[in-house]
């Protein structure tokens, strides 16, 4: 039901470069957080058990109220919310040591009181950890994504609350970027019939359904051409100090 190219799935095999790139930033962020964990945008609860492994209480909160419902009964020492954010209706000010939100920022209509909400929430001294696409390794457009960001940009957005931003980036090694390779080209034979630009001229709504269509059929056709897709790893990823040059950026904003 929820098994979007979007979303990602776990259990499905040509989704699994995407879901390793996904998964990884919550390696990376169980080794930093502890005390009050936010998450914004839990999804389906990829990250949650190394999350609520590392925190004393985790709070997670996402618009879709039946996965909400559902990670209620499988983790019911921790705490959700069904609420379309933002604003964060209903949190306290100063009440979490740390917000994780990943892959989210790109979905928000109004990403400044995203940001906004996200510091009032955080104790003074608590930190943001924030994941998002490098748009310049987008290779179409994603009509499910309000807006994509630079490396800048995303910093300049987050330096209007907090003080201090570390700017850092996920990439991929030698087996992810041959796979972004292939990735690249066979998007390149599907957008050269795209002779008026529709991708870039048609409403996101419009563009939803062909999209998410187009996108699986190439995730299956990459993954049958041969084990490229399968062989791929989270421990395939790496942070990296040049968010610039990396697929993803990963920011750590301290109040």
């Amino acid at each position: 039901m929820y098994k979007t190219t979007e979303i990602t799935s776990a259990e499905i095999a040509s989704d699994n470069p995407v879901h390793q790139r996904l998964l990884f930033p919550y390696g990376e962020a169980a080794q930093i957080v502890s005390g009050k964990v936010l998450e914004i945008g839990c999804g389906w609860g990829r990250g949650l058990q190394l999350l609520t492994q590392a925190a004393d209480h985790y709070t997670g909160i996402d618009k879709n109220d039946a996965l909400i419902q559902s990670l209620r009964q499988e983790y019911p020492q921790s705490t959700f919310i069904q609420a379309s954010i933002p604003p964060l209706t209903g949190l306290a000010d100063n009440t979490f040591d740390y917000i994780v939100t990943f892959q989210v920022i790109e979905h928000i209509e109004n990403d400044d009181l995203f940001v906004k909400e996200a510091f009032r929430v955080l104790k003074p001294g608590g930190t943001l950890l924030l994941t998002t696409v490098n748009r310049l390794f987008s290779l179409t457009r994603n009509p499910w994504h309000v807006r994509e960001y630079t490396a800048e940009e995303l910093k300049n957005l987050l330096l209007r609350y907090f003080p201090t931003v570390e700017t850092k980036g996920i990439h991929g090694n030698g087996k992810v970027m041959a796979y972004y390779e292939q990735n690249k080209k066979a998007v390149e034979k599907i957008t050269r019939y795209d002779v008026f630009d529709l991708q870039h001229r048609l409403p996101r709504w419009m563009l939803q359904i062909p999209y998410d269509l187009l996108n699986r059929l190439n995730r299956n056709k990459l993954l049958e051409a041969d084990s490229l897709a399968a062989e791929i790893q989270y421990t395939d990823y790496q942070v990296t100090t040049a968010p610039a040059g990396s697929l993803d950026f990963f920011y750590l904003a301290k109040k």
